[in-house]
C-alpha cells in the first residue's frame, strides 16, 4: 500500500429539510387546522481515528464527503426523517486544519476517538408552529439550512515515542529490524527507506516503546532536496531521537563530525520545535573498526564529539552489539519521563 501522509478534503454538512404547510383532511373534522411537521436536519460530517489504518491513502482521490440531506416535513404533523451522518475514517496521529484559516479542527491521537467536523443544517418549521388565535390556518413555513462546508487539510503525523535520524545509509532500518519486529527495507544503498516505518520494541512482560524510522536526511533537506524534510513531521510528537551516524571505513574523526553537522543544519533549519528534542548519538557500525583501532577512535569520539547530544552509544546494528543495551536505556529513559 502507498504511504500517503498529507490530503486535502471538502466536507459539506447535509442540508436540513424543509417544512410544509398542510392541513388535516379528515372526514367528519372540517376545521382540522395546520398539521404540516418540520424538516429533518441534515447528517453531521465527522472525523474518526481508527488505530488499523496507517495512511491517509483513502483520501488521496477521494476528495469530496458529502452527508445526506434531511427529507422535508409531512402532513399529519409528522417531522422529516434526518439525514445520516458520515464518519471518515482516519489514522492515529491525523491533524486536520482548516485550509484557508489554518484554524486547528481536531488532532486525531485516541483510537475511536471522533470530532464533529461539519455540523448539518437545522430543518425548516412545517405551518404547525405557526398556528395563533389570529392566524388559525397559518399558511407560513421555513426552509431547512444550508451544513456548514468547508475545505480541510489532512496531515498525518506518525505516534511514536523515539525517532530515527540520520542519513541514508546510516543504519536505521537495520536497527529498527534488529530492535523490533517492524521489517523495512534493508539494502546496500542509498534511500531504501522511502516512507516512515513504525516498530514496537518489546524489552519485557509489559514494557515497550514505539520506535519511528524516517526516510534518511541529507545536505540541502530544508530546501526541499531528498526525502527526508517531507517526514520531519513524523518526528514532532516524539520524545526522544537517536541520531545515528556510521563509522567510516577511514574511521576518521572529521568524517563523522561532517554527518553530525549536516544532520544538525537541517533540524535547526525545519524548526526549532524538533531540534529542541532531547537527543542521543548513536555510533553505528563499530564492527568495521579494527579492534586495535576501537579504543582510541572511541575515546577521540567522546571527547571531541557532543551536538547538544545527552548521550552516546556505541552499536553495531547489523550484528546486533549494543542494540540491548540502547533499547534498555530508551525504555528507562521514557519511564522516568513519564513520572
Amino acid at each position: 500500500m502507498k504511504f500517503i501522509d498529507e490530503s486535502e478534503i471538502e466536507i459539506h454538512g447535509g442540508k436540513g429539510g424543509d417544512g410544509i404547510a398542510s392541513f388535516r383532511r379528515e372526514k367528519f373534522i372540517p376545521k382540522g387546522g395546520p398539521s404540516g411537521g418540520d424538516g429533518g436536519r441534515g447528517g453531521h460530517v465527522y472525523a474518526l481515528a481508527d488505530r488499523n489504518l496507517n495512511t491517509l491513502i483513502d483520501y488521496r482521490f477521494a476528495h469530496i464527503h458529502k452527508a445526506k440531506n434531511g427529507e422535508s416535513g409531512k402532513s399529519k404533523d409528522r417531522y422529516g426523517k434526518a439525514g445520516n451522518d458520515i464518519f471518515l475514517k482516519m489514522p492515529l496521529g491525523t491533524v486536520l486544519t482548516e485550509r484557508d484559516s489554518g484554524k486547528l479542527i481536531a488532532d486525531l491521537s485516541g483510537d475511536q476517538q471522533s470530532i464533529l467536523i461539519a455540523k448539518g443544517g437545522k430543518g425548516g418549521l412545517g405551518n404547525i408552529h405557526f398556528k395563533s388565535s389570529v392566524n388559525r390556518a397559518p399558511r407560513q413555513y421555513t426552509r431547512g439550512e444550508m451544513g456548514e462546508n468547508l475545505r480541510v487539510k489532512l496531515e498525518l503525523k506518525v505516534l511514536a515515542d523515539v525517532g530515527l535520524l540520520g542519513q541514508p545509509n546510516s543504519g536505521k532500518s537495520t536497527l529498527t529490524r534488529a530492535i523490533s519486529a517492524a521489517k523495512p527495507k534493508v539494502a546496500d544503498y542509498p534511500f531504501t527507506t522511502l516512507e516512515p516505518n513504525l516498530g514496537t520494541v518489546r524489552i519485557d512482560h509489559g514494557r515497550s516503546f514505539i520506535i519511528a524510522d524516517v526516510p534518511g536526511l541529507i545536505k540541502g533537506a530544508s530546501d526541499g532536496v531528498g526525502l527526508g524534510l517531507r517526514f520531519l513531521r513524523h518526528l514532532d510528537r516524539t520524545k526522544l531521537l537517536l541520531h545515528l551516524v556510521e563509522i567510516p571505513m577511514t574511521n576518521e574523526l572529521d568524517s563523522i563530525k561532517s554527518q553530525m553537522a549536516e544532520i544538525l543544519k537541517e533540524l535547526k533549519d525545519h524548526g526549532k520545535d524538533v531540534f529542541s528534542k532531547p537527543r542521543w548519538l548513536v555510533v553505528n557500525k563499530v564492527d568495521l573498526v579494527k579492534e586495535d583501532k576501537k579504543e582510541k577512535l572511541f575515546s577521540e569520539i567522546m571527547s571531541h564529539l557532543d551536538g547538544g547530544h545527552e548521550k552516546i552509544f556505541f552499536i553495531s546494528a547489523f550484528s546486533g552489539k549494543g542494540c540491548r543495551e540502547l533499547s534498555v536505556e530508551v525504555m528507562r529513559y521514557l519511564e522516568n519521563k513519564q513520572m
